[in-house]
């Protein structure tokens, strides 16, 4: 059904052979966590130390687990089985407009703070520090940035991250583990204590001085 959406679509079927193909030219992977002689989990922790390339993650399993695991190690984003095609495809398109660096020019980097991201090139940085964020923490970090100082809802949060703004099983959880992977990159580069606070009951805040952004804050 990819094909029908005009995808270029290249299946592999085999654990072991995906984590060694050429993915050259490829835009983005669905991958499925029961593959034979190797887990979608250890294909996406291998491919994980060397790309970022947009990984979303199907599972037939329905349990938090699976997708908090999946996220943990670097998924952008998850489907349960079975899968609805369209939404698929409304999850593919909604990831590659977030990566795509042939669309319109945008301002250039939006900062707050030592945490700068540049939503052009697709970098961020902390402490002048280069950090390594898949597509869902760049997103995340990114709308922390531009709300700087402001408390953001998990939902909000998982719209921007994810690009879904619908409550979807495990939101609130799986939005937690994200917010815990990029606080741990964050305190990787940076002596002090990261300054994405918890605020019960409500969401979470970026506790550092407004982006510099002359488009001005998101809306």
């Amino acid at each position: 059904f990819l094909a029908l959406e005009n995808f270029d679509v290249a299946a592999i079927h085999d654990g072991s052979t995906l984590a060694e193909a050429d993915l050259q030219g490829v835009d983005l992977i669905v991958l499925d966590v029961m593959l034979p002689h190797l887990s979608g989990f250890e294909v996406l922790k291998r491919l994980r130390q060397w790309s970022n390339l947009p990984v979303i993650m199907m599972t037939a399993r329905d349990q938090d687990v699976d997708r908090i695991v999946g996220l943990e190690i670097g998924a952008d984003d998850y489907l349960g089985k079975p899968v609805n095609p369209r939404e698929l495809v409304a999850r593919i398109r909604a990831i590659l407009r977030r990566v795509d660096q042939n669309g319109p020019p945008l301002a250039g980097d939006v900062a707050a703070g030592e945490i700068r991201v540049n939503p052009t090139s697709r970098e961020a940085w902390a402490g002048g520090e280069v950090l390594d964020l898949t597509t869902a923490e760049f997103n995340l970090l990114e709308h922390l940035i531009r709300n700087a100082g402001q408390v953001v809802s998990r939902t909000d949060l998982s719209a921007a991250a994810f690009g879904r703004s619908s409550s979807v099983g495990g939101t609130d959880r799986n939005v937690d583990t994200l917010v815990s992977k990029v606080r741990r990159k964050l305190n990787a580069h940076k002596a002090a204590e990261t300054p994405i606070k918890t605020v019960r009951n409500a969401g979470y805040i970026l506790a550092v001085p407004s982006p510099r952004d002359p488009r001005g804050p998101a809306t």
